[in-house]
């Protein structure tokens, strides 16, 4: 069974048709759209601040998404993938981004839509990712606008595939 709790009195919103892992852990001020997944060992934590995370949003195995106490809030948009182990701190995400495996997204950063954050990279604090980027590296730096086919071949088929992923799991 996930690990939900309130803290402050204030329980988070997960509408019934997201899947929520068996231990993955979501705390706090998390309000999710609908037919998001939270994959295994997630945690959500919106203890110190706000989190919110649009529809068809997937926080794969092992990822960390959480805020800063009085300074940053997490905002994510819809149709997100953020991969195995990635760690989303204090930020806006856009629409329609893919955040790769162990990737880093610190404090402040805005990243736009149509973007994909490659696996491994470090996105230090205040950077702004352009519309239709791809950024790598550490820390990590613009390599590219994002392609038509890549944004539908990856972004898109991701996000799809991980609402029916999570379709598996649903009784």
């Amino acid at each position: 069974m996930p690990i939900i709790l309130p803290v402050k009195d204030i329980h988070p919103q997960i509408p019934e048709d997201c899947f929520v892992a068996p231990n993955a852990t979501i705390v706090g001020d998390v309000i999710m759209g609908t037919s998001c997944s939270v994959w295994f060992n997630a945690v959500i934590r919106g203890d110190v601040n706000s989190i919110r995370i649009g529809n068809k949003v997937n926080i794969q195995d092992g990822a960390c998404i959480h805020c800063t106490y009085q300074k940053t809030k997490t905002i994510i948009g819809n149709n997100v993938s953020i991969g195995h182990h990635a760690l989303v701190h204090g930020c806006t995400v856009e629409d329609n981004v893919l955040i790769g495996m162990g990737a880093i997204v610190m404090d402040g950063v805005r990243i736009g839509s149509n973007s994909i954050i490659a696996a491994g990279a470090v996105v230090l604090e205040n950077t702004i990712v352009p519309a239709g980027s791809i950024f790598a590296g550490v820390p990590a730096k613009k390599v590219k606008d994002i392609s038509q086919e890549l944004l539908q071949g990856e972004v898109e088929r991701i996000a799809n595939n991980y609402v029916m992923y999570s379709s598996w799991f649903k009784d």
